[in-house]
């Protein structure tokens, strides 16, 4: 016998009640957990704006900078030539930021191609979303602050070639730096700061330089030194029998101002490049200042010892020198191991920039090339013998029990950003040369770059003209 249950209209409803009351507390989230979730995206939001706050504070840090290089490269070399320097540094800027967004940009952080090279984002709109503008913010602030260190590493090419050089040259030597010659090779080593898939080589092999000693300060220095050499040195630099004469800066307390500035702005350098609000960054800018000091400590007693006298100049250059130098490892070592990096550069520079001036016989005007080349090599190479383990996601350097292997790969990316920079250095400067010309007239030198190149004086007055 079959039995047959009829259920009316009312019992049917009262069963479906409850039974889609327990469905909806199975399906819903639980209250706490929603409650969670609805305060992470404001926390979120709150920490994204707090690093890109703390990212264009430090990129405003990086643009001051340059303020710092034209005092010191004005400062170390004469009067007569000191505007054309300034209106260098502003070259530098106003052509190659934009530049850089067009094109470098692109080249640094695009997609990755075969690991030499990035593609995509040139001009930025393209990945800007204007609509949804919280994650977008973010990308213009990250450009803006990878665009003042390009502007940086050109920068430093001005210094080594100052005194002599064409300013129509100069502009298309500052244009072709910032717009490929960095880029590409800042690509290899920083790729993957946007993402694994813009990785490049360098940065694929574990190389470490955390804010630039080798990526932007060798690079401008390696291009300096090309320039240099092409260039040839200034009149007057070397005697008949080849000596090498000193040049005196014109302006000493100047130049001291813009070494306080530069180090004041690596406080934007260094920390900065953390992008983001965390706790490395007070160890980061100790380190910073301590290995300023080191170099201050380097280069004054070595010239002291070397001349009988405490150098102003070289301890200027030796403070650069080490805050040049730990910019590499400034993330991954130590506050003593900051002052002996530091050290160790302040004297490299003194011996540097006595070799490059009276062995090689390259006139470096403002020491560019020992500070921001010799002293970056130096600095890329410490971070595979300081580094902490517990300070760089478990690498070791040789001081620390990691061996010979993280040093290795430090000493290749120096050698290949020497043959990078410096090998299209010197084609760049042959290519100008030859279908423009590089170096000013022997007569314009003279007078000076001020009154020949601009038609006006840094120093009203100074030029005095005789009339036959």
């Amino acid at each position: 016998m079959i039995l047959t249950r009829i259920i009316d209209k009312g019992a049917l409803w009262r069963l479906a009640v409850p039974a889609a009351l327990v469905c909806a507390a199975l399906v819903l989230p639980d209250p706490a957990h929603a409650q969670e979730e609805a305060a992470a995206a404001p926390e979120m939001l709150s920490q994204l704006n707090a690093n890109i706050l703390w990212t264009l504070l430090a990129g405003v840090l990086v643009f001051f900078m340059q303020a710092g290089f034209a005092c010191v490269e004005a400062g170390f070399t004469r009067a007569k030539s000191a505007g054309n320097i300034i209106m260098k540094n502003f070259l530098d800027f106003g052509v190659g930021q934009i530049l850089f967004l067009f094109i470098g940009f692109g080249l640094m952080f695009g997609k990755d191609i075969a690991g030499f090279i990035g593609s995509g984002g040139f001009g930025l709109d393209l990945v800007l979303d204007y609509e949804n503008f919280d994650t977008s913010g973010w990308d213009i602030t990250f450009w803006f602050f990878q665009s003042v260190f390009a502007g940086t590493a050109a920068t430093i090419v001005s210094g080594g070639m100052a005194e002599r050089t064409k300013f129509s040259s100069y502009i298309l030597v500052s244009a072709l730096v910032t717009a490929v010659i960095y880029p590409i090779s800042g690509h290899w080593a920083w790729g993957s700061l946007v993402g694994e898939e813009s990785g490049g080589w360098l940065g694929n092999m574990g190389f470490l330089d955390f804010a630039g000693s080798t990526v932007v300060h060798s690079c401008g220095g390696w291009i300096a030194l090309a320039g240099a050499l092409v260039l040839g040195p200034r009149l007057g630099k070397y005697g008949p029998g080849g000596e090498a004469r000193a040049i005196p800066g014109h302006n000493i307390p100047l130049g001291a101002l813009g070494v306080f500035i530069l180090w004041f702005g690596w406080f934007g350098f260094n920390p900065g490049s953390t992008t983001a609000v965390n706790n490395t960054i007070g160890l980061i800018a100790a380190n910073t200042s301590l290995a300023a000091c080191g170099g201050i400590l380097g280069a004054l007693s070595t010239s002291w010892f070397r001349y009988g006298k405490p150098d102003m100049s070289m301890t200027m250059n030796g403070c650069l020198a080490g805050l040049v130098a730990i910019t590499a490892p400034c993330y991954n070592v130590s506050p003593t191991a900051s002052v002996i990096i530091g050290l160790v550069g302040g004297v490299l520079v003194v011996l540097s920039i006595e070799f490059i001036d009276k062995i090689l016989k390259i006139d470096d005007p403002v020491g560019a090339v020992s500070v921001h080349g010799v002293c970056g090599a130096w600095g890329t190479l410490s971070a595979g013998l300081f580094a902490v383990p517990g300070l760089s996601g478990g690498t070791a350097g040789l001081f620390y029990g990691g061996g010979l292997e993280q040093l290795g790969v430090q000493a290749i990316g120096v050698a290949a950003m020497f043959v990078w920079a410096f090998g299209m250095g010197l084609i760049l400067m042959f290519l100008i040369k030859a279908l423009f010309g590089l170096r000013v007239h022997e007569e314009e030198e003279i007078k000076g770059l001020d009154i020949t190149e601009h038609g006006s004086e840094a120093y009203a007055g100074f030029q005095i003209f005789r009339t036959e």
